[in-house]
Formats: structure tokens, sequence, C-alpha cells
């Protein structure tokens, strides 16, 4: 068999040359890294290949990649032949390097909190979340990017999976290192979804109530920044219309939520990324009319267990059919 390799060229974060900003308590080799990888196949892109090919990479970031590619006299040469360079995935839904969500804790019998509990000149709803940051409680953990770079995954989108609105993402590799060498860009996209996630108060408890809280807050976003900043100060509205400039991402629980962020976007004029569940193949001409991209599993769904009958009997015919069918 041949041998998949996988480079990550912005993965050799430790051949570029910078200027220290940590105490290295070691010897540190800071040459510049330049390497030429020949006899190579190349597969540059899904429908591309170049065989017997040179990839060359300098100060971790490729440099060129093709046939008949002069390689630099100061390379180091390794030659490849027989096997292949794959570029590497990036997966746009993860949490990978961020402190996993903590419910909060409320008292036993306590009434239903309506206000928020949060201090500070944020958003009335806990669910509201814009002024999240990924990028700065970021860090990078080896276990965990060790099993994304075996499956081929070389940077992934990362976010906290909490709230109506998430706050910003951050595009990183999953290399290795402190997390200053692995973010490729701090701020990279505004996650939504309808779901309020950890937060204690009652509003919304519908999907009713999520859609209108949105529609809701994208009017808030825009009073304040015509005249509402004036007259107060809303670090959560404030966040929210900054992230607006980025790339708009939904997850959604079916396919049938893709039709209404339509009309929420529509709206709003918004674009927005969904990230999908597998079932969108239900209604995939609909879906297609959308013009929404979908972000997709590539698991199928996981088998049921219909040995015992009054199992069996739990499962409807829906269920079973998407088990049969989904692509």
């Amino acid at each position: 068999m041949r041998v998949l390799l996988f480079l990550f060229g912005m993965l050799i974060s430790s051949m570029v040359t910078s200027q220290v900003t940590f105490p290295e308590n070691d010897v540190a080799d800071k040459r510049d890294g330049t390497y030429a990888f020949t006899n190579a196949t190349l597969h540059v892109s899904y429908n591309k290949v170049i065989e017997n090919g040179t990839l060359v990479i300098k100060e971790g970031k490729v440099v060129s990649a093709g046939s008949g590619v002069k390689i630099p006299a100061e390379a180091v040469v390794v030659d490849l032949e027989g096997k292949s360079i794959y570029p590497a995935f990036i997966d746009l839904y993860a949490s990978y390097g961020l402190p996993e969500v903590e419910a909060t804790s409320r008292e036993w019998g306590r009434n239903p909190q309506y206000l928020t509990d949060k201090e500070g000149p944020y958003a009335w709803n806990e669910a509201l979340k814009s002024e999240f940051d990924a990028v700065s409680v970021f860090q990078p953990n080896q276990k965990d990017a060790k099993t994304w770079k075996e499956a081929g995954f070389g940077a992934v989108l990362s976010h906290r999976q909490d709230g109506i609105s998430r706050g910003s993402a951050t595009l990183v590799l999953t290399g290795e290192g402190r997390a200053h060498t692995n973010i490729i860009k701090e701020k990279s996209g505004h996650f939504l979804s309808f779901s309020k996630g950890t937060s204690s108060q009652a509003y919304p408890s519908s999907l009713m109530g999520y859609i209108a809280l949105i529609r809701q807050t994208y009017l808030d976003g825009k009073w304040y920044a015509e005249t509402g900043k004036k007259e107060e100060k809303n670090l959560s509205l404030e966040a929210w219309n900054n992230l607006q400039s980025l790339p708009q991402f939904f997850d959604i629980n079916d396919k049938l939520d893709i039709f209404r962020i339509q009309k929420i976007g529509k709206e709003f004029g918004v674009q927005y990324i969904a990230k999908g569940n597998g079932d969108e193949y239900q209604r995939v001409e609909d879906v297609k009319k959308t013009g929404i991209p979908l972000i997709l599993p590539l698991n199928f769904p996981e088998p049921y267990d219909v040995e015992k009958p009054y199992d069996a009997d739990l499962i409807n015919l829906t269920d079973m059919k998407h088990w049969e069918m989904a692509p």
C-alpha cells in the first residue's frame, strides 16, 4: 500500500524565524527550515493530481508545488517516490482547545429567572453570548490534536457550543506548541443556534421564542449602532454588531430549520452557513433552492438495537428509514 503522507504546511511552526517572546529552557535550533519533497504524487485538489511532483516548504509555508519546480539550494531534499501528499482537511464545526461548557447550577425550588444574573453591561438574556471570543481562551490539547491529525485534519474552526449567539470562533491548527503559534485567524466566524444552552433564564423556552429573540437582537443591534450607543453601554450588542462582518454559521437541529433561518436571513440581509445533521437529503431539492451552504457530518446514523421486541416497539418507522437511506 502507498503511504498517505499528510503534510501540513503551516504546522511546521517551529521552523519559523521570529523574535522569541517566551523563554526556552533548552537548546534551540533557529535555522530557517526549507524542505523539498520530490517524486511524490501531489493531490492538489479533489480533481487535480500531479505525478512525480515536488513540494517546497520554507519557514513552515508552502512555496511551490508542481512538476518541474526549482529546488532552492539550501533545501533539505526528501525523496517520496511511491508516496502521496494530500492537503489536510479543515473541520468547520469544532470546540477543540476550548474549556468544557459547565451548566449553571440553580437552587431547587427557585422561582423562574427572567433577568440575567451576569454582572456587567451585557445583554439582558444570558443565551446571548456575543461578547465571547474563543481565541481568548484557546489552549492546544496535544492528546486531542493527535486524534485530529491522525484523521487528516490540520485545522479546525473552534467555537464554544453554548447559547443562541455563541460569539466568535477562531481558526486554529492542530499542531504542537503554544496557542500563540497555532492561531491562524483570531476571529473567523459568528455562531448561532436554536438553543439557549447553559442559560438558566426561563426565556426562551420554545422554538418560537428562540426565533423571536434572534430577530429582536438584530433590531436591537441596529438601534444600538444608530442611536443606542449614545444612551447606554451594552457590550453584548456592541460585540453583536462587530460580528456581523464575519461569516455567519447557524447550528440547526433538523432539515426544517434550514427554511427557518432562510427567512431570518432574508429579513435582515444575512447569508448563513448551516451546520446540518445529515437529514437534509429528505428535502434536498428544496434545501438546494435556499442557496444556504451546508456543513454536513460524515458519519452514518448508528444502527438501532431491535433484538428485544419492547425496544423495537419504541423505534418509529421514520427513524428506521433514515438509518436505511441516509447517504
